[in-house]
């Protein structure tokens, strides 16, 4: 009767933890679905804030606070507010050390962490540049290290190229063989579930257009 009993409370443990499991893959589906169709700069915003309540109710996963960080960053891009650059990045960087907590060591991540060092350096660049120049290329390079796989770190460089005056050893020229070993990777990338980080191949190819 007591094994019984253990062999029943065990197979209702099992089945909370599946259907916890599932609620949140379908919270994240929803997520990235409002993401990847985002259009406004308050479309990601409100991803943003979505994602950061997913992760405060979760609490031991990444991928929400990974997702919400990524969120505010392009939110910040694409508001384009000097003023107000700082404080959005600031609080990006808050988000993206829950994450980073719960994942140490990975790839997306350091995308995001360089996104970020890039948001803060356009507020001004001739001045910030000698400290946030390197953060962004040790980011990437660490996301190269971290994941050779992951075609992200390629795409965000060659932008960041492609965005840079040629007379700085920017443009076009330095940009596109970058950006079309970052397409390559997106031809070959898997990603490790139907939730985790796919983004990019779309902006890759509209960066390239540019360079033709």
């Amino acid at each position: 009767m007591k094994q019984l009993f253990f062999i029943l409370l065990s197979i209702v443990i099992v089945s909370q933890g599946i259907a916890q499991s599932e609620k949140f893959t379908k919270a994240m589906t929803t997520g990235i679905a409002t993401f990847d169709s985002a259009k406004t700069a308050d479309d990601m915003l409100a991803s943003a804030a979505a994602f950061e309540r997913i992760g405060d109710a979760e609490k031991t996963q990444w991928l929400p606070y990974y997702y919400a960080s990524l969120s505010q960053v392009i939110y910040a891009f694409m508001k384009n507010d000097m003023s107000q650059s700082d404080a959005y990045a600031n609080k990006a960087e808050e988000l993206l050390k829950k994450a980073d907590a719960l994942q140490p060591n990975n790839s997306e991540i350091s995308c995001v962490k360089s996104m970020i060092a890039t948001l803060h350096m356009l507020v001004n660049p001739q001045n910030r540049w000698q400290e946030y120049g390197p953060v962004i290329q040790t980011e990437l390079d660490n996301a190269k290290k971290q994941d050779p796989a992951n075609p992200r770190p390629y795409y965000l460089q060659g932008q960041n190229l492609r965005n840079t005056p040629e007379q700085f050893g920017g443009g076009c020229t330095t940009a596109k063989p970058v950006l079309e070993e970052a397409l390559k990777k997106y031809e070959t990338f898997k990603p490790a579930s139907a939730i985790a980080p796919n983004w990019g191949k779309g902006q890759v190819e509209k960066t390239l257009a540019t360079c033709k």
